[in-house]
């Protein structure tokens, strides 16, 4: 009952086209949680190239998936690298392109409009194609529908879709959310969590209060 190993790669024996992210991650600037994977047959062990936009050090932002996090194919992070200034007469970025035009450019009028990390819960599902933008929470236990982009925080367990990606309705009702988030079960040893996994997947809330 331990499940599998979060250290492997590749948990779906002769099916490469999903990984486990934290093994393929490389970037100090991105974290990602055991047992969070990513679906894409045109190479999942590229996510943090393909699927995480305009991440740049110097900007300082992270993003920071949680575990047990389940991930589309085509689902993007857009980071605060994306941004133009809007703070004057055109957002083009002059300085970007030298030659003079990045004289008098005050990069820290740039960091200011930054909108933090972004950062996804425990126990999200991303849906097909979905974008994420920069500083978002997303909740944990929140569903993320196919081809919503998400400009503001979800709420736990809520399910958002369109664009901008609203909550269409929350899974379920206060009284069970609110413990749901103190269990924490994705924070429990793996034993324990195969020991439950009956009242995890059968949504018996009063079994994980007393679960071992």
């Amino acid at each position: 009952m331990h499940g599998p190993d979060p250290a492997t790669p590749y948990p779906l024996a002769g099916f490469p086209r999903t990984v486990f992210l934290k093994n393929v991650i490389t970037r100090s600037n991105i974290e990602v949680g055991d047992f969070t994977y990513y679906d894409d047959p045109a190479g999942a062990e590229r996510f943090e190239d393909n699927n995480v936009l305009y991440h740049f050090d110097f900007l300082g932002d992270r993003l920071i998936i949680g575990k047990f996090v389940a991930i589309a194919q085509g689902a993007t992070f857009v980071m605060n690298g994306a941004n133009h200034l809007m703070t004057g007469f055109s957002t083009f970025p002059f300085n970007i392109f030298g030659n003079g035009w990045e004289e008098g450019f005050d990069m820290q009028t740039y960091l200011e409009q930054g909108r933090g990390d972004t950062v996804v819960g425990n126990d999200v599902w991303i849906g097909r194609q979905a974008q994420i933008m920069p500083g978002v929470t997303v909740g944990d236990g929140a569903v993320i529908g196919a081809h919503a982009v998400v400009a503001s925080d979800i709420p736990p367990y809520a399910i958002a879709v369109g664009n901008p990606a609203r909550v269409l309705r929350v899974r379920f009702a206060p009284e069970i959310v609110a413990p749901l988030l103190e269990i924490a079960w994705w924070n429990w040893p793996a034993e324990k969590i195969g020991r439950n996994l009956a009242a995890i997947r059968g949504a018996d809330l009063e079994v994980l209060k007393a679960a071992r």
